[in-house]
């Protein structure tokens, strides 16, 4: 609910379809009577996700189940992986074309299997399929930001490698504005930023994970991608894709995005 009020917020969306298998149509009501142009429509059930999906430009998939205190990201695989495996491959036959962005976790796990689902259905192309780990940046902004006393919309860390504990690579040498940590302050905000999803789980107490930042990164990931479809210049978003920068066949680094999805690798750049 809440990346789907986000994205009604939005002037870049014409068309917003959501999707589940309860209450869809509930929600777009609500969703349509707000004042901006994005018209809603609610799907239910599959057999109305072909429609869902006809036409559609970009798709976001946060489907799946939660983690609670004490699970893991990969906990989740068993469950997230069936739905995301089953939501993709109506993508490759219904949308082939749309960019194809996935939040439901484990994000390490579920993006090598939409490519092996959209190369199943002959619609594989790398450069639409993304990670979204924005809200590791967005974390590792924020973090910073605190800690040096700054705006978080000014400061930019990117953030490599997975989505997931000791994958998640904050690169604060690398951050702007340009920022010194003392080593084990340093050691403390990194192992923050890898462990903040955690932090929200035991706040949460058994109510489910990060709900708002993460619709708020997620959106955030949404409008860059759009911007760059839409032609606007020089979009750079972190996201975790199939890759040759690493011995590693996916990882994330910053995107140069463009109007057919991932138009440059920037890779990991200089590190300290």
């Amino acid at each position: 609910s809440p990346l789907s009020l986000l994205l009604k917020n939005s002037p870049l969306v014409s068309r917003l379809n959501l999707y589940d298998i309860a209450h869809t149509p509930g929600v777009a009501a609500d969703l349509s009577h707000i004042e901006t142009r994005a018209t809603v429509k609610g799907y239910l059930g599959p057999e109305q996700l072909p429609d869902c999906l006809k036409g559609c430009d970009v798709v976001v998939i946060p489907a799946g189940v939660p983690r609670k205190p004490g699970m893991t990201r990969d906990d989740l695989f068993n469950t997230n992986a069936t739905i995301v495996a089953t939501l993709t491959a109506a993508c490759a036959q219904h949308c082939p074309e749309a960019m194809i962005c996935i939040i439901s976790n484990p994000v390490n796990s579920t993006i090598p299997i939409t490519a092996e689902v959209f190369k199943k259905h002959g619609a594989y192309n790398p450069n639409k399929i993304f990670g979204v780990t924005t809200l590791d940046i967005v974390r590792a902004n924020t973090f910073v930001a605190e800690l040096k006393d700054l705006d978080p919309a000014r400061v930019n860390v990117p953030v490599i490698g997975g989505h997931a504990g000791k994958t998640i690579i904050p690169l604060i040498s690398q951050c702007t504005p340009k920022v010194d940590f003392p080593q084990d302050q340093l050691t403390t905000l990194i192992g923050r930023i890898q462990e903040a999803g955690t932090e929200v789980v035991k706040a949460k107490a058994g109510a489910g994970s990060a709900t708002l930042s993460m619709a708020y990164a997620g959106a955030r990931f949404v409008f860059s991608l759009v911007d760059a479809m839409n032609g606007k210049e020089g979009v750079v978003e972190c996201s975790f894709v199939k890759s040759q920068e690493t011995d590693c066949p996916y990882f994330s680094t910053p995107l140069l995005l463009g109007k057919k999805g991932i138009e440059k690798n920037i890779g990991v750049g200089k590190i300290s």
